[in-house]
């Protein structure tokens, strides 16, 4: 009996086999990866939207500069409770690099700053005190979002 043939079929099913699981096992690795980027961005841009939910409501607070002080400082609150700033700031954590993480904790305090100027009753828009801090808050909102983009441009690595 002739065994080249019968082993050059058994050596081409094993080839055959094994070229499907790797070409199986990267399509599975690739679309996991593709579906934590996906699940990044989406968190990434809800946070950023949070945040600039929060910025927006606080700047009416500082000039709604005719209200009480209790007011607005009850306006100051709000907004944080309102944006869900915090429940997006803890979802990104969990998902985000180390560098994301310090970038959100920076821009996060830096708005709750803010927050803390208006509901003294000193952070009105004029306030220098209020400006400073609203200039301090717009340079670590972008440095986070400069982190994000490049987080969400590098590979993921498994």
């Amino acid at each position: 009996m002739d065994w080249i043939p019968l082993l050059s079929t058994a050596v081409g099913a094993v080839i055959g086999v094994a070229a499907t699981l790797i070409a199986d096992w990267t399509r599975a690795n690739r679309s996991q990866r593709d579906g934590h980027q996906a699940t990044k961005r989406q968190l990434y841009g809800d946070y950023l939207a949070a945040l600039s939910l929060t910025r927006h409501s606080l700047r009416t607070a500082a000039r709604s500069s005719s209200e009480p002080v209790e007011v607005r400082a009850r306006m100051a609150l709000d907004a944080f409770k309102d944006a869900k700033a915090y429940e997006a700031r803890y979802q990104v954590a969990l998902v985000a690099s180390d560098r994301v993480t310090d970038a959100s904790t920076s821009a996060f305090n830096a708005l709750r700053h803010l927050r803390d100027l208006v509901e003294a009753g000193g952070g009105t828009h004029t306030d220098p005190d209020y400006r400073r801090a609203q200039d301090q808050w717009a340079d670590q909102f972008a440095g986070l979002r400069r982190c994000m983009r490049s987080d969400l441009d590098r590979p993921v690595r498994q």
